[in-house]
C-alpha cells in the first residue's frame, strides 16, 4: 500500500495476524492489512486484553492515556475477535498495541463499524472461504489533535477483497466520524478509487493497469 506525501515517512509493521502503516506525522494507523479465513468451528477468543500499550517501534509511542477524556474511543483497525479466533492470544494482545488504533466516535465504534467487523469474521468467510480487509481512517486538510499530537479522522473506510475462481470483486465503504448507531452500511458504499483520491493511499498496484482501474471504479450495488 503506498502512502500520502502529508503523512511523512510511514513504518510497515508486521504483527502475527495484520500487518499496519503507522504515520508518526498524524500519530496515527494509515491502513491496516488483514486476511479471514474460514474455520469449521470458531475457537471462544481469549479473554479481552485489560489495556492497550504504546508501541516502541514507533517514534510517536502515544500512550493509551492520551485518548482519555478526549470524547473519543480508541478505535481498533484490526479487529481484536477476527485476529484472536485466528492468531490466537499473542496476535490478540497485539490488536492492543497503540500504532493500531485512531481516533472514533463511540457511535460509530459501538454501532456500524461493530457490526461490519462481525460480518467479516464470520459471515463472509464462511461464505467465500477466505477475505481480505484494508482498513483505515481518513483525515481532512487540517486535523484537529489530542493532547497536541493525535490527528482525529473526520471519516473511516473499509475495503473487503474476495477472491473466486481467480475473480476479484470488492466491496469499499467511506463512513463518517458521524454515522449514526444504527446506520444502514450500504448508505456508505462507494469505490475504492475515491477512497484512494481521500487518502492518497494505493491498494491494488501490483494489478495490471487496466484491470485495476475498472475494479477500483466500481461501486457495489449492494452489501454482500
Amino acid at each position: 500500500v503506498a502512502a500520502p506525501a502529508t503523512a511523512g515517512e510511514v513504518r510497515v509493521l508486521a504483527n502475527r495476524g495484520y500487518v499496519v502503516g503507522y504515520s508518526d506525522t498524524l500519530a496515527n494507523p494509515l491502513w491496516a492489512a488483514y486476511r479471514v479465513t474460514d474455520l469449521a468451528r470458531i475457537p471462544t477468543p481469549p479473554a479481552r486484553p485489560e489495556k492497550f500499550e504504546v508501541d516502541r517501534r514507533t517514534a510517536a509511542r502515544v500512550s493509551p492515556e492520551t485518548y482519555s477524556g478526549s470524547g473519543y474511543d480508541r478505535g481498533h483497525l484490526a479487529p481484536n475477535y477476527a485476529i484472536a479466533t485466528r492468531h490466537g492470544a499473542a496476535a490478540q494482545r497485539e490488536t492492543f498495541l497503540m500504532s493500531n488504533i485512531t481516533p472514533q466516535k463511540h457511535a460509530l465504534n459501538a454501532g456500524l463499524w461493530k457490526d461490519l467487523e462481525a460480518k467479516i469474521a464470520t459471515s463472509y468467510p464462511a461464505r467465500y472461504g477466505e477475505v481480505w480487509v484494508f482498513v483505515g481512517p481518513v483525515f481532512g486538510a487540517s486535523p484537529t489533535r489530542l493532547r497536541g499530537a493525535v490527528a482525529v479522522p473526520e471519516a473511516f473506510f473499509k475495503i473487503i477483497v474476495d477472491e473466486q475462481d481467480g475473480r476479484l470483486r470488492t466491496l469499499a465503504f467511506l463512513v463518517p466520524q458521524d454515522a449514526p448507531t444504527d446506520a444502514d452500511p450500504a448508505r456508505y458504499l462507494t469505490t475504492i478509487a475515491e477512497i484512494q483520491r481521500r487518502t492518497g493511499l494505493d491498494f491494488l498496484g501490483e494489478i495490471e493497469d487496466e484491470a485495476e482501474r475498472q475494479i477500483e471504479a466500481q461501486r457495489a450495488g449492494r452489501v454482500w
